[in-house]
């Protein structure tokens, strides 16, 4: 099974930025899709960033601008570039990342999910 390990989350006053890595480990498998989610309390768990394998990108209008997603295909690892952030952005960050299991002919789709990280923006 695919397994996911968050960093990069931490403290920053508004206007700072942080870089949050998740890093997908195992094998036999290959990554479709890989995307971060936020979720702040008692509110619902939205979509901030997703790249696809294409390389195509597609953001929350909250983020426009200021977050960038990318990937490094070698390493299994998605980024998130947070710049100018607000306090609003605070959140747990969530990475998941949607893949495909090989067993011979065998195909299997799957989700994963990242334990989370916390990011806190203070005003």
């Amino acid at each position: 099974q695919v397994q996911l390990v968050e960093s990069g989350g931490g403290l920053v006053q508004a206007g700072g930025s942080l870089r949050l890595s998740c890093a997908a480990s195992g094998g036999g498998f290959s990554i479709n899709a890989m995307g971060w989610y936020r979720q702040a309390p008692g509110k619902q768990r939205e979509l901030v960033a997703v790249i696809t394998t294409s390389g195509s990108t597609n953001y929350a209008d909250s983020v426009k601008g200021r977050f960038t997603i990318s990937r490094d295909n070698a390493k299994k690892t998605v980024y998130l570039q947070m710049n100018s952030l607000k306090p609003e952005d605070t959140a747990v960050y969530y990475c998941q990342i949607g893949g495909t299991y090989y067993s011979g002919t065998f195909r299997r789709n799957f989700d994963s999910w990242g334990q989370g990280t916390q990011v806190t923006v203070s005003s």
